[in-house]
């Protein structure tokens, strides 16, 4: 954990944002973190965002914008605000490196497979060196006050390396160097979902992946509430604890309609329950 990690007093976290930056600065607003005018109010507090800034929303940019410009406001106050890699920031930047080449052995390019995925023209077009340089320098994983922050609901971080300065420092590397082979590799790891949600063979993977990496609870995005919970989206009131308590979904599904969670941890220690 870094110093700044460390000091902070309080911790909050948020799933996919997926430009939709109107919500979240009411989010952020309501949780008392930043000021009428979106700046950083909340003093020595800790937030992380779990990835998915930008793609299916109108401001992607305008997102990395806003959490570029709180964590440097965070850090002059005392707190911290951190980010880790989701797979939708591997897509906008394979289509930022390398747009005409084929996904292998998908005849499709990167571009192309990133709108598929909801990958918008003025995104790419406003993204400027700053940003990219912003986005690669982010870690694909962090423990932070004893909870695992990952973006996707999978085993497949075990695969980049045995713990989480292995997993990073391979990401780092993939980024560093950037080759469609293995940022393909490395991108598909982090498209994979649902590992953790097999009553009896979720919570052993779960198990596995924290004894592995470190911390008491998983905390993820990736996968929205409403899919996993079989709701609708208007019915997400908080986030969702499942695996037997060892596993915390933050996505509420905001780019369909579900709100922009922003929540506090630690959250109680039980099994699976309904949100609060």
């Amino acid at each position: 954990m870094s110093p700044d990690q460390a000091r902070a007093t309080s911790l909050h976290v948020v799933g996919d944002v997926h430009g939709h930056l109107e919500p979240l600065v009411a989010a952020l607003t309501t949780a008392g973190l930043v000021d009428a005018a979106g700046d950083w109010a909340g003093a020595d507090a800790g937030l992380w965002f779990l990835g998915d800034f930008t793609d299916r929303g109108p401001d992607g940019i305008g997102v990395i914008d806003l959490v570029m410009r709180l964590a440097r406001q965070a850090d002059e106050a005392g707190g911290h605000v951190g980010a880790v890699l989701g797979n939708h920031e591997l897509l906008l930047l394979g289509a930022h490196h390398f747009p005409d080449e084929p996904v292998s052995p998908n005849p499709r390019t990167y571009r192309e497979l990133w709108q598929l995925n909801g990958g918008r023209t003025e995104d790419l077009t406003r993204l400027r060196d700053e940003h990219v340089a912003w986005l690669s320098g982010l870690p694909a994983a962090a423990v932070v006050a004893d909870h695992l922050l990952v973006h996707s609901d999978t085993t497949a971080y075990l695969e980049l390396g045995s713990s989480v300065t292995e997993v990073n420092r391979t990401v780092a590397r993939v980024i560093a160097e950037p080759r469609p082979e293995e940022w393909t590799d490395c991108m598909r790891l982090l498209f994979r979902r649902g590992e953790f949600l097999d009553p009896t063979l979720g919570p052993k993977a779960a198990e596995v992946v924290l004894r592995t990496l470190g911390g008491r609870r998983i905390v993820h995005g990736h996968s929205p509430i409403p899919v996993i919970r079989g709701i609708d989206p208007w019915e997400v009131e908080g986030p969702y604890v499942y695996a037997d308590g060892r596993v915390v979904d933050v996505d509420a599904g905001l780019f369909f309609g579900g709100p922009c969670l922003v929540v506090p941890l630690p959250l109680p220690e039980s099994g699976d329950e309904e949100p609060a």
